[in-house]
């Protein structure tokens, strides 16, 4: 019985865990010409990235359409950037304490360039072209992602404040919010092929270069995001739901985490993502907005690696990073880089870049920190990711009470 329930509820991940291993495999044995593997990858994720638009339009409009008490929809916003803000802070202060036990810039050489060029960005014109875009069509694309639901948001509280007139339209968003829902069960039969065919390019192609370059840094953030991501995920998930709570998020988050690890894309993972908090029982209302909200402007991950970057810059220019200003600023950039400037377009190029200035460090700095951002994609990807379905839950709590929680379907 015991063992008939277990496989009913990790079978997936194991699946999914098994191609993995099939893939790393065969990306130890190919090497280099596991690059054949790619293209299967990219069919999953290319997938994946179409669904994207109408997902997020359908999911966000409907649920704000579908609210009878507008007060309801305030209250998860606000609550949903409280936890937001605070999950970052939390993984800011943790890489912190982390990178004064275990200074990473210690024994790292690294060969600067001499000539490096950036192109100059309006901070301000980016702001605008992240929140509008000026032709309806540009509304489909990822690029567009957080016009998108602002625009979906827009058309959500439009239908839920005609009432009567707009019924036949609220239940188009609806409808068509459960459509995406299963295609995306479709697109992920296709997941273990996919992922697997993924890992053995990874592994055969990019190995190399991520074990070879870094290794200090590494060191230190692989062990805390993986820390994080389970110890500090679980005391999370507790605080949201209890040892219940516990039982149902980890069985069902682990293709989300997979698919996160292996495509290093929080837009890629959204529909796995929302697809694992209907399992786990988070209310359709906040789900359907947190997480493709979440997925743009929430980055526990990234929260972790702009620490690790500053620490790093700090150690390799000989300045003094146990200063209160030096340790709350960072805190301070890191909040910014994963949360805020997530929304914007080259916005991970704006945090290094506000990094840089911030502290007064030469130019060249930023392929330094740059290379580091591309070293722990996967892992902060993967944080990044899954914190969006964790802070769902906390919202759910927060809302909800103890008795949130719907029977997992």
């Amino acid at each position: 019985m015991k063992q008939s329930s277990f496989l009913k509820h990790y079978s997936s991940s194991l699946i999914l865990l098994g191609s993995i291993s099939v893939g790393c495999v065969l990306g130890l044995i190919f090497k280099e010409k596991a690059v054949v593997f790619k293209p299967f990858g990219d069919i999953f994720l290319n997938m994946l990235f179409t669904i994207v638009v109408p997902l997020v339009f359908f999911s966000i409009s409907s649920a704000v359409a579908a609210m009878n008490n507008i007060q309801r929809l305030g209250k998860i916003i606000l609550w949903m950037m409280v936890v937001f803000m605070t999950t970052g802070i939390i993984a800011s202060v943790l890489m912190l304490i982390a990178v004064h036990i275990y200074p990473p810039a210690e024994g790292i050489n690294i060969t600067l360039p001499t000539d490096v060029h950036f192109q100059q960005l309006k901070v301000s014109d980016q702001i605008v072209k992240a929140f509008t875009v000026s032709d309806f069509s540009d509304l489909f694309s990822k690029k567009n992602m957080l016009a998108l639901i602002i625009f979906a948001s827009l058309i959500g509280l439009s239908a839920c404040t005609l009432g009567e007139k707009s019924k036949a339209f609220t239940a188009f968003l609806l409808s068509g919010s459960h459509v995406m829902m299963k295609a995306i069960s479709y697109i992920m039969w296709y997941a273990p092929i996919g992922l697997g065919a993924y890992f053995a390019y990874l592994v055969g192609v990019l190995g190399p270069q991520l074990l070879g370059t870094y290794v200090r840094a590494m060191t230190i953030y692989y062990p805390m995001a993986i820390a994080y991501f389970f110890i500090g995920f679980s005391f999370y998930v507790f605080l949201a739901a209890g040892k219940k709570g516990l039982r149902v998020f980890w069985p069902n988050i682990m293709p989300a985490a997979v698919t996160a690890l292996a495509t290093s894309s929080s837009m890629a993972t959204m529909p796995v993502n929302l697809e694992a908090a209907e399992r786990i029982g988070v209310p359709a209302d906040i789900r359907e907005m947190v997480i493709p909200i979440g997925s743009t402007i929430h980055m526990d991950g990234s929260c972790l690696s702009a620490v690790l970057k500053t620490a790093v810059l700090f150690g390799l220019f000989h300045m003094d990073f146990s200063s209160p200003w030096a340790m709350v600023t960072a805190v301070g950039v890191a909040l910014l880089s994963g949360t805020v400037m997530c929304g914007i377009p080259a916005g991970g190029f704006l945090g290094e870049l506000m990094i840089v200035t911030l502290y007064g460090f030469p130019i060249i700095a930023m392929p330094i920190i740059s290379m580091i951002g591309t070293l722990v994609d996967p892992p902060a990807t993967m944080v990044n990711a899954i914190g969006d379905n964790v802070s769902s839950m906390l919202v759910a709590r927060i809302l909800g009470g103890k008795n949130w929680q719907n029977p997992p379907k």
